[in-house]
């Protein structure tokens, strides 16, 4: 809007009379329901009304920003935009959703003060905070003793140490970095105020823990409110056509508080179930970063309802997602990936081979083409030695397996000239076989042999027949071209994949190979003992 571009910053009294203007016509009958308005003339007003308060939010002094913000706060401006637009019957348009993002940004970096002021470890009002910390988690004002200096020191290096601040003897020290600077000890003593049973849980819980599993609730705070300002953008500007803003944050007055502290409950939770150590700190926050992110990119509609999307998404979620999207990234076009399939690809066809080869050794029944009815049966096995097909009639059809005394028929693997299927079959080509259904011409397949001869099957079922064609095929040195084929390498080779890549996690895997190093300057490697 030119108002965005070319307003000066009004005074105080202006500024407050237009936010009053604004906020009681919201009220009014003739802008809420007015039969005289079109939905669309009142989603309008209301876009205009918001664009305003944007613009004079832009174009105010960074001191004159947080009373702004209260003003807003008393004409209760959050709930007026969260009953009547997010809430609304009305679908949001495009320029409304930009301004609601815009109002997101700017309200956010109110916290940007914060975020970049250093913690004075000399301050004592400012340590009183981490000393309030303190007593609510262990419920001590003091130590009775406390003439005796060294003792108090040490009990409260304990005390500290259990809280999970990185120095224990002066904690003050951790909020010394911006960001998170003084914001993180913020959203700590309102977890500590506000959320007191939480609060006292997470401590006491990780501090009864061995010390290489519990997780340090001050150095979690601190980075997680650090990922927190990445993921809103604390302190960035709008951004120019944006309008990714997000509902749950109009739902409550201090909603980056309670963003926090529903937080620092799921990083307390993933900690857990990855069965952390501080090693794995840096990974723990990596894991919480990208169930933040996924949740919010569903769009809840309060923190409710972004609490109870969380506790869907464990990690054991996260992991089979990453799974999942990273087989199906780019249908695995990296060129890494792509090398490392093209080498397991013979491998796995190989071992599907092997399978076929060893299906036909262990024989199959087979039905016996007829014109009255097809109830009389024969058998056919491979040798051990991949080199004799052996077959015979039967009686009946077997249970199992048939010995290979009991076929007297057998044809040299040598001999075979071709596998012909469906109407390539001599059988299928009879002029009363050709009156057969269609499911038995989908099981026909005949082995084509010298001299001029054939020997024709019609399978059991589907898999029989897969079986049979690929392992005849790979007897002749062809391609196993069956379906059964193809599904049996796709799944073999995905495993497969999944089992290699499982160490890469979090890795990325780059596009060159690493250069080699140059040869050493003597082969002669000798181990000496003693």
């Amino acid at each position: 809007m030119p108002l965005c571009c070319s307003a000066r910053w009004p005074s105080w009294k202006v500024w407050c009379s237009t936010v009053r203007a604004c906020t009681s016509a919201w009220h009014r009958r003739s802008l809420w329901g007015s039969s005289s308005l079109t939905c669309s003339s009142n989603q309008e007003i209301q876009t205009y009304a918001i664009a305003l308060i944007n613009a004079l939010f832009l174009k105010a002094p960074e001191d004159r920003r947080q009373e702004m913000s209260s003003a807003l706060a008393q004409k209760h401006l959050r709930t007026i935009i969260l009953n009547h637009i997010i809430r609304g019957n009305r679908p949001i348009k495009t320029e409304m959703a930009h301004q609601l993002y815009v109002l997101q940004v700017l309200t956010f970096n109110l916290l940007e003060e914060r975020m970049m002021t250093k913690m004075d470890p000399q301050d004592q009002a400012q340590r009183d905070i981490i000393f309030e910390l303190r007593r609510i988690a262990f419920d001590a004002e003091s130590d009775p003793n406390s003439s005796n200096v060294e003792k108090r020191k040490a009990m409260y290096t304990r005390d500290y140490k259990m809280l999970g601040f990185t120095n224990h003897v002066n904690p003050a020290v951790d909020f010394t970095q911006t960001p998170p600077g003084m914001l993180a000890l913020d959203n700590m003593l309102y977890l500590a105020k506000l959320h007191q049973d939480t609060y006292i849980r997470v401590v006491l819980e990780n501090s009864s823990r061995e010390d290489k599993h519990e997780c340090p609730f001050g150095r979690s705070s601190i980075e997680l409110t650090r990922m927190l300002c990445e993921i809103l953008q604390v302190g960035e500007l709008p951004n120019e056509g944006c309008n990714e803003y997000h509902p749950m944050f109009f739902t409550h007055e201090r909603a980056f508080e309670e963003f926090f502290y529903i937080c620092i409950q799921l990083l307390n939770k993933t900690w857990k179930e990855m069965r952390a150590t501080s090693e794995d700190f840096n990974k723990v926050m990596q894991v919480v970063r990208e169930q933040i992110t996924r949740t919010l990119s569903a769009k809840p509609n309060s923190l409710d309802q972004f609490k109870s999307k969380l506790r869907c998404l464990s990690y054991s979620e996260i992991l089979r997602l990453r799974q999942s999207e990273r087989m199906s990234q780019d249908d695995f076009q990296s060129p890494p990936i792509v090398e490392l399939r093209e080498k397991i690809q013979p491998e796995i066809m190989e071992l599907i081979k092997q399978q076929r080869l060893n299906r036909l050794c262990e024989g199959t029944s087979f039905r016996k083409v007829s014109r009255r009815r097809q109830d009389k049966f024969w058998y056919c096995r491979l040798s051990l030695n991949h080199k004799v097909l052996h077959y015979g009639d039967l009686d009946e059809n077997p249970q199992g397996e048939v010995a290979f005394e009991s076929l007297q028929e057998k044809i040299p693997v040598a001999n075979i000239k071709a596998v012909v299927t469906g109407k390539d079959c001599p059988h299928m080509r009879e002029k009363s076989a050709m009156k057969q259904n269609k499911e038995v011409l989908e099981l026909a397949f005949s082995v084509l042999h010298d001299p001029d001869e054939a020997l024709n099957f019609i399978a059991p079922n589907k898999y029989e027949y897969c079986i049979w064609t690929d392992g005849l095929n790979a007897l002749l040195g062809k391609e196993m071209g069956s379906e059964l084929t193809k599904n049996d390498l796709d799944t073999l080779l995905s495993m497969e994949m999944k089992l290699r890549l499982l160490d890469l996690e979090n890795i990325q895997i780059p596009e060159a190979p690493p250069p080699i190093p140059k040869e050493p300057s003597s082969y002669d490697f000798v181990y000496h003992y003693g």
